[in-house]
Parts: structure tokens; sequence; C-alpha cells
């Protein structure tokens, strides 16, 4: 007889959802993390950077105020406060998790889990089975084999660079993707000379191209190459070439920015006949692997390496674990209805198809973009010196929307709606009949759908 209902291999985002939502299920659950309870994320993730950039915030908005008619004297940072305020903030999260963990009754174990079968898993020399196994093993920073990175202590992924004891003079980032932009943004406003160095033609790739195109013009302290790559790394130096020219970057550290990889080995993916590739495991809309009653979730899977996508991922294997008519509910994985956010300066987020990737599927779109000064609040707190942007995305003959992104304050904080009438499948009709508060930044979402030209209109002419 099964020792527990679940076990899951993996403390991260995904895994403790599904434990919590096991929990509630009352479930018999046993969560398996090699480090500590919640992940990445958590731990060397979205949570410190966040901390960190709430900190650059502040002194970014003390230092320019006196625009606003507040002066202040001598604005400075000190960066040991800086991260102590970032320890502090992730402590108290884990231990929140960690408690949410013992609430539940769900048992927690630290240690490396291997599985043994597709019902079993070892951990610290025991054995442990369940009906049902999910696997929240996460992802690791990639780090390509450039000649000269390995082992140059200049060279550091983004968890190292979280816990630097001073900020550098110089930094090269290499990866223009939302890490490489996120740290650029909060060491280009501490005074670090920030160089991105990108491969493709323009950063942000799941971005509009004309909005990541107006972001860097709104990061002007980092210089950006594009269409650059990296053929070496020489001490702090930086050897890459563009248009077959050869050029270098001194710098005093280097970040590693090139994106994460499911962590698909160690664990016992390749003895338990379970379907995976380097890319991550291969699952269904339901979370389900190609084993019976081995679920995989987050990271891993390789779908969409985002947190907020791994606690979906796991509440649907959970709910599917509980309920054997979940499908029929509606709980399924819908992955172009899955938000972004950028936590940079101008923040970003977005959801959806972009109009290229409309037009690569052979959907027939308009798209329109208007300017945040068209919200009152947007020009009460930021005037006409920053730039801001909101682009809708909707099919030519239904109007049903694809995508919305928004490039400005408070962009993450207003996605989800947009999330909400792309899973909706709100036309540009329906939306023009929602209330937006006023005044609020999320109004430039609205001024956006009315500026669509009116059906009836175009058809006459």
């Amino acid at each position: 007889m099964a020792e527990y209902d679940v076990i899951i291999l993996g403390g991260g985002p995904g895994g403790y959802i599904a434990a919590e939502r096991l929990g509630h299920g009352c479930k018999s659950v046993l969560l398996i993390e090699k480090d500590t309870l919640g992940g990445t994320c958590l731990n060397v993730g979205c949570i410190p950077t966040k901390a960190l950039l709430n900190s650059v915030k502040l002194y970014e908005h003390a230092r320019d105020s006196s625009q606003f008619g507040v002066v202040t004297e001598s604005a400075s940072y000190d960066w040991a406060t800086v991260q102590e305020w970032k320890n502090k903030t992730v402590t108290t999260l884990v231990g929140g998790v960690a408690q949410m963990m013992k609430r539940l009754k769900v048992t927690v174990v630290n240690g490396e889990g291997h599985m043994t079968s597709p019902t079993t898993v070892e951990v610290n020399g025991e054995e442990h089975s369940a009906l049902d196994v999910i696997i929240a093993t996460g992802s690791l920073p990639a780090m390509p084999p450039i000649p000269g990175s390995v082992d140059n202590p200049s060279v550091v992924d983004s968890t190292r660079l979280l816990s630097i004891d001073q900020v550098p003079p110089r930094l090269t980032i290499i990866g223009g993707g939302v890490i490489g932009v996120e740290f650029a943004s909060i060491f280009s406003r501490l005074g670090s000379r920030v160089t991105i160095v990108e491969m493709m033609d323009e950063i942000l790739p799941f971005m509009e191209s004309d909005l990541a195109a107006r972001l860097r013009t709104q990061m002007p302290a980092v210089d950006f190459r594009l269409g650059a790559k990296v053929e070496a790394i020489e001490g702090t130096t930086v050897v890459y070439s563009h248009d077959e020219v050869t050029d270098r970057i001194e710098g005093d550290l280097i970040l590693m920015a090139v994106g994460r990889r499911p962590l698909v080995n160690g664990w016992g993916a390749d003895t338990i006949g379970l379907d995976y590739s380097p890319a991550g495991i291969t699952v269904d809309d339901q979370m389900r692997t190609n084993l019976p009653h081995v679920w995989a979730v987050g990271d891993v899977t390789g779908r969409s390496l985002l947190a907020h996508a791994a606690y979906r991922m796991g509440e649907i294997a959970a709910a599917h674990i509980l309920d054997g008519t979940a499908k029929d509910r509606g709980q399924v994985m819908r992955w172009d209805t899955i938000p972004w956010a950028l936590y940079s300066s101008p923040e970003a987020a977005g959801v959806g198809l972009t109009e290229e990737e409309c037009t690569k599927r052979g959907i027939e779109v308009n798209a329109t973009t208007v300017p945040l000064v068209l919200s009152g609040r947007f020009i009460a707190e930021h005037g006409l010196s920053r730039a801001g942007m909101v682009k809708v995305v909707a099919e030519t003959e239904t109007r049903v929307i694809r995508g919305i992104q928004v490039m400005g304050p408070y962009a993450p904080e207003m996605i989800w709606g947009a999330a909400g009438v792309l899973e909706m499948e709100f036309t540009i009709e329906d939306v023009r009949q929602l209330v937006f508060p006023h005044p609020t930044v999320s109004e430039g979402i609205r001024e956006a759908v009315w500026a669509f030209p009116d059906k009836k209109r175009n058809e006459q002419r």
C-alpha cells in the first residue's frame, strides 16, 4: 500500500502550490526539497530581485524628486543595508511557506530526491511510495561554453550576482532577456556602467519589437550591443563580433544571463521511462507525462519558465489528482494566455500573441498602439519626460483580442486583467463596454481599444 497519496519532487512555486492545494484536499503529501523551500523564484530569483529593485526605485525617487516639489539633500544608498533588506524579505517569505506546509500537514523532507520507479522516490537513504508523483525540479542558469568563461571568477550567474558585496563600477551582461534587462536596470541606476551584449537584433524576444525598441530608449544609462555574438571572455573583457567586425568590452564583472535550462538530469528521469529531452519533460495540457500517475510542473517542463506559470501548472496537476472530472471543468493549461512581466525601468508586461506571432500562425490581425500620456495619472506622476505605450492586437474579422502589451508604470499589476480578456475571448467591442477606474494608468488599455477603427465604417469605405 502506498505510503503517501502524493510525493512532490521539488519545493519551488510549482511544487509548494501543488502541495498546498493537495493539503486543502486532505491528501497526504510528501514534499522533497534539496535546498530551501521556495525554489529559485523565492530564494535567488523573482523575490530578491524585486527587493533590490524597490530599494533602487526609492533611491531614484529621492534623488530626482525635486521636479515634483520634494527636495532631499544628498540622496545616497548603502549597499550593505540594501542586501540586508533583500535577505530579510526572502527569509520572511520562506518561513511563510514552511508554516503553510506545517498547517496543511504536508511532510517536508530536506534532501536530494531520486526516483527509483514511477511511484517511488528515495531521499536520505529512505524509499517512499505514493499513488501519484509530481516532478517539480525546476531549472538552472544556462552557462554556454564560451571560451574563457569556465572557472573565471569574473563571470557570474544571476544567483552569484545577487550576493555581491559591492556594486561593480562596470558590469557587462551577456543576454538581453528578462534577467539581463532587470539587472541592467538595477545596477545602471546605482551608477554602474552597464553594457548588454545580445545576439539577436532586439532585446526581449517575447515583446513587440516596437515596444522593446522604445523601452531601450528609456534606459539611456545602458549601452546595448545588439546583433553581437560573444566569441570569448578574456579575464574581465568580453570579445564579440558584429557584422564580421570584432570588438571588446572592458568591465569589472560579467553576468551570464542567457536564460535557464530545465533540470532533467540527476534525479532518475533516465531510468524510469520518462519522455523528456534537454528542452524539458513532455506534458499535455493537464500536466500529465507519458507515465500514468506521474505529473510534471514548472520550469522542468520547459513550456514556460515563469513562477506564475508554475503556480498554475501545480494547481492543474493537483486538480486532476483530486478530481477525475477536472478537465470537464476547464482545468487545463492555456499556454497562449500566460502573462509575462518585466520589472525594469520602465516596467512592462504582456499577454497573448504578438503581431508577428499572429502573422506566423496565419491569423490576420490589426494592431493599434497608443501612448500612456493619454492617462491622467501617468501625466500627474511622470509628466512628459517618460514614455509609455499600450499595444493591442486583434483579429481583423472577428475583432477577438489576441494580445495586449503595456510598457510603463504598474504594467505588471494590471496585466492580469488583460489575461482575463484573452481567457474570455473578448472582442474590441466587449472591452469598450468595460468601466476603467479613473484616473489610472490602466485606462491606456481602454484608449487603445477605442483607437481601433470602427468595423462598420471600414466596411462602408
